[in-house]
């Protein structure tokens, strides 16, 4: 009996497994525009538009000068007679801008950030719109620093937000968005620069276009932009520690510490390219056209112009590429990010190389190779972020960021357009003819096409040291492939632990909750006793 009736449920079994057929899931649909929107949640949404807004008028500025630095040096009360001295005026904006950074850093993870934001835009925004009546070069840079001072409240605290309004693939979608405006807005810089400053004939109205818009965003920031509580995403409850314990905690990091190496690569590469291409394009297409007709029709003005919208197209195509390859991978692979950022990059060495080749052959094949590399390096921006905001904890992500920002502009895009106008200056005697006058200086709007041919390869041989940058920064991300996912994991479990962290014996942090983590036993502090 008992088996007559295992058979029948067997057979029973079978023919119900027959009935069941597989049906097709498709991976992606499109939901309705009615059903997004009942969703979507409409407060983050605004708050993220204002970030974006912010963020694309902040590059608006820095690039704003780079599109015109010629004008700047022909400007008749400034007597520049070296590129090192316009080299200087983007080190000095990234040098108060690095060391700014961690102040905020450190004000982010415990004040207001929307007033902190309000009030650092409305200070650059006032910097770059005194700077620009600037009658004396000293004067102007040390506006042009100030500037760096404002910046920096926002580019700290700014990712600390995102990362607390939104989780995991939501959060990495979030900061392409966000990094999208990099590359945007520096393109629109380059644009929107040089068209108004030949609409009214003088450099300086370029400058005050960015201090209107920026007024326009302390608003939007204090009226309608939130200001979540520090870990709502993640459903973290964990508090500041000390800025010693913070530092401490970031410097054990390994991959924290190796990718903060790496995107200082990248930001050298792009700092030089941001604020030498123009000038590098433009040198090579006079070099290569001399003095047959039609020469006089290559300007300055139209080489950032298209310069200008190379950068943009390469950021509106490389952001979010970059961070959608990162999002697919990353459910099969768990250290794709760092893999992604490494491999992009050094596919990038060659791209760029023959870039700087290309530019006194043809420059439309060198838009189309700077196009491509442009592409490659904004791959790595929304990646690098995103890595750092999920393996750190909420508490210590503004310092997180702003101790990245000091490290990277430090030795990256501070350091990169001094060093690329120096190093020019001094292949230059190298590579004049003997019949060349001595005396003359390097003005790009009245050289002979012998003496541009030498601006190009002066740049040129300057501009190769990217190429090294390039291949230094994929090592690292290489080297941080290794330990992400273990770093991941740690800052998982200190998050999910839903508690304070406290002090311990020895003034290290460490996570409030019984037993071990990562082998160390973490005092428990309950009514004010210590359990260990």
């Amino acid at each position: 009996m008992s088996s007559r009736w295992r058979e029948e449920d067997q057979q029973a079994l079978v023919e119900g497994e027959e009935e069941q057929k597989p049906t097709y899931i498709p991976r992606f649909e499109f939901p309705s525009i009615t059903e997004w929107w009942d969703t979507l949640n409409k407060g983050s949404a605004v708050s993220v538009l204002v970030l974006v807004y912010v963020n694309l008028i902040n590059y608006m500025d820095r690039s704003t000068v780079a599109g015109m630095l010629e004008e700047i040096k022909h400007d008749k009360d400034f007597n520049i007679t070296e590129d090192k001295y316009l080299g200087l005026l983007q080190t000095a904006f990234v040098v108060c801008y690095m060391l700014f950074a961690p102040v905020f850093g450190y004000l982010g993870d415990r004040y207001s950030r929307k007033w902190l934001l309000g009030v650092g835009i409305g200070f650059w925004s006032m910097s770059t719109l005194i700077g620009s009546f600037m009658k004396s070069f000293k004067t102007f840079l040390a506006f042009r620093a100030l500037v760096g001072v404002g910046e920096a409240s926002y580019s700290t605290v700014a990712p600390a937000i995102i990362s607390d309004l939104f989780a995991k693939d939501q959060r990495s979608s979030v900061l392409a968005l966000f990094y999208f405006a990099i590359p945007v807005g520096t393109g629109l810089g380059y644009i929107v620069g040089s068209e108004v400053a030949g609409a009214f004939g003088d450099w300086r109205w370029g400058l005050r276009v960015t201090p209107i818009m920026g007024l326009l965003a302390v608003f939007a920031i204090i009226f309608f932009m939130t200001d979540p509580p520090r870990g709502r995403a993640d459903g973290s409850h964990l508090k500041p520690t000390s800025p010693v314990s913070d530092v401490r905690s970031l410097a054990k990091n390994r991959s924290y510490f190796f990718s903060t190496i790496g995107f200082t690569c990248v930001t050298y590469c792009a700092g030089a390219m941001m604020w030498w291409g123009p000038n590098f394009a433009y040198a090579g297409a006079k070099s290569a056209w001399g003095n047959k007709a039609g020469c006089n029709d290559i300007t300055l003005e139209s080489i950032s112009y298209k310069f200008g919208i190379v950068m943009t197209l390469s950021g509106i195509l490389g952001v979010p590429v970059g961070s959608y390859i990162s999002q697919m991978l990353r459910h099969n692979v768990p250290n794709a990010d760092p893999l992604v950022c490494g491999f992009t990059l050094l596919l990038s060495v060659p791209v760029l190389f023959f870039g700087f080749l290309s530019a006194n052959y043809s420059l439309p094949l060198c838009y189309a190779l700077t196009f491509a590399a442009g592409l490659l390096l904004n791959a790595n921006w929304a990646v690098v972020s995103d890595m750092t905001l999920y393996i750190v904890i909420p508490p210590r992500r503004s310092i997180a960021s702003a101790t990245q920002i000091l490290v990277s502009h430090m030795l990256g895009d501070a350091f990169s357009p001094y060093l690329i106008g120096a190093l020019a200056d001094a292949f230059k005697p190298y590579i004049r003819r003997n019949d060349f006058n001595p005396n003359y200086a390097s003005d790009l709007l009245t050289l002979t096409p012998e003496e541009y041919d030498v601006e190009f390869k002066a740049l040129q041989y300057a501009l190769f040291s990217c190429c090294f940058a390039q291949c230094l920064g994929a090592f690292f991300f290489m080297v941080v492939s290794w330990y992400v996912v273990e770093d991941k994991n740690k800052a998982e479990r200190q998050i999910h632990s839903n508690a304070g962290v406290v002090e311990n014996y020895e003034g290290d942090s460490a996570p409030i909750f019984r037993g071990s983590w990562d082998g160390d036993t973490a005092p428990v502090r309950q009514n004010g006793e210590v359990e260990t």
